[in-house]
């Protein structure tokens, strides 16, 4: 378990531990680029995805989508802390189609560990586009 705690106490190492050990999990027969996530909820639960590639290469899912899917699975919530490794375990950064999965579940404050340190998600994908944007047009 890690603790979600401040930036300065949260316990990113065991966080990026639980990402690597998913990433020998991952299915990269075609790029040989094997990623693992792994977050935090906001009640404390630890949820991991690995990519799973496609000989239709269009419909591979990333890490995050896996690891956003395994957080509705277990029980819903919002993520909260969230790092993302390639196979030798470096930190890497969310593509961009995980970046506005990631704020989906999420949001502005969700704290994502990147090869420059901890940053928010509204510093990684500045003026996204969420569902508040789609009540503002609801019913016009």
């Amino acid at each position: 378990m890690v603790s979600t705690g401040s930036t300065d106490e949260f316990d990113w190492d065991a966080l990026q531990e639980a990402a690597v050990r998913v990433s020998h999990r991952a299915y990269a027969p075609y790029s040989h680029y094997p990623v693992g996530a792994a977050g935090v909820a906001d009640d404390g639960r630890v949820v991991v995805g690995c990519n799973v590639e496609n000989a239709a290469y269009g419909v591979v899912l990333c890490a995050e989508c896996g690891m956003v899917s395994s957080l509705h699975a277990t029980g819903g919530g919002r993520l909260t802390h969230v790092v993302c490794v390639n196979g030798a375990g470096d930190v890497i950064m969310p593509c961009g189609r995980c970046r506005q999965i990631l704020w989906e579940n999420g949001g502005a404050e969700l704290q994502l560990m990147t090869a420059h340190g901890v940053r928010r998600m509204a510093e990684v994908l500045p003026d996204a586009f969420g569902p508040e944007d789609l009540e503002a047009v609801d019913g016009a």
